[in-house]
């Protein structure tokens, strides 16, 4: 579309299926940074730490994917997403213009990040960690199960949340897919668990790990993290 919108202009594409070799994604930038193309196309690799003086023009469409992540941070991943590809724009003495295409103008991530402002993401997004009971409101424990076997996987999930739904004191959420529900042939779920007291969290953890040992379930890969970044 773009090379029939634009047939005089030279177009550069930026993805997984173009650096897969060796050198690929040092040569695409180079080729745009020696202006060697006008337009460079691609997803969020091109948008991270690159200075290109002469860009006057950022479009990002579809800037809302990312809030429909299974991912407390979301919101917050998607402003910075979105701060960081407006700021590819305008970083000379040319003026800038930033476009950006989504179906949820009126979230605060989105408009926040439309006009750059900090503080009215960051006291949004305060808000909603408080009401919601996320970090750093409250703390959180992640636990990650991976196994080839998706059966083995869930029914491990489900013993995992089952254990920890005995903690009155505690929140537990799941088990689902992971965000990333398969890498390969590994299936990959995920139990969430919530709490003010750390040190709750921390004798959850221990007694999931205790009748680990004791059932001897060891068929699964089982990770924990708290408070996850």
């Amino acid at each position: 579309i773009v090379n029939e919108v634009f047939p005089a202009a030279r177009t550069l594409r930026m993805d997984m299926d173009t650096t897969r070799g060796k050198g690929d994604y040092e040569r695409i930038l180079s080729t745009f940074a020696n202006e060697e193309a006008d337009i460079l196309i691609g997803t969020q690799m091109i948008v991270k730490g690159h200075d290109f003086p002469k860009v006057t023009l950022v479009g990002i469409l579809a800037a809302d994917m990312s809030l429909y992540a299974g991912d407390y941070r979301a919101g917050e991943r998607t402003f910075e997403l979105l701060t960081q590809a407006a700021g590819r724009a305008g970083r000379s003495d040319r003026p800038g213009e930033v476009v950006i295409q989504t179906y949820s103008p009126e979230h605060y991530a989105i408009a926040a990040a439309a006009i750059q402002d900090y503080n009215q993401f960051y006291n949004e997004e305060a808000g909603y960690r408080e009401l919601m009971g996320y970090p750093p409101a409250e703390h959180l424990l992640s636990i990650l199960i991976e196994d080839g076997n998706e059966g083995e996987a869930a029914a491990t999930a489900a013993w995992a949340a089952g254990i920890s739904g005995r903690f009155k004191e505690a929140v537990t959420i799941g088990p689902a897919d992971a965000p990333v529900g398969r890498i390969k042939d590994i299936f990959r779920k995920q139990v969430y668990i919530k709490c003010g007291d750390y040190e709750y969290l921390t004798g959850i953890k221990d007694c999931i790990e205790e009748s680990r040992d004791k059932e001897n379930l060891y068929h699964s890969h089982i990770e924990f993290d708290f408070d996850p970044i």
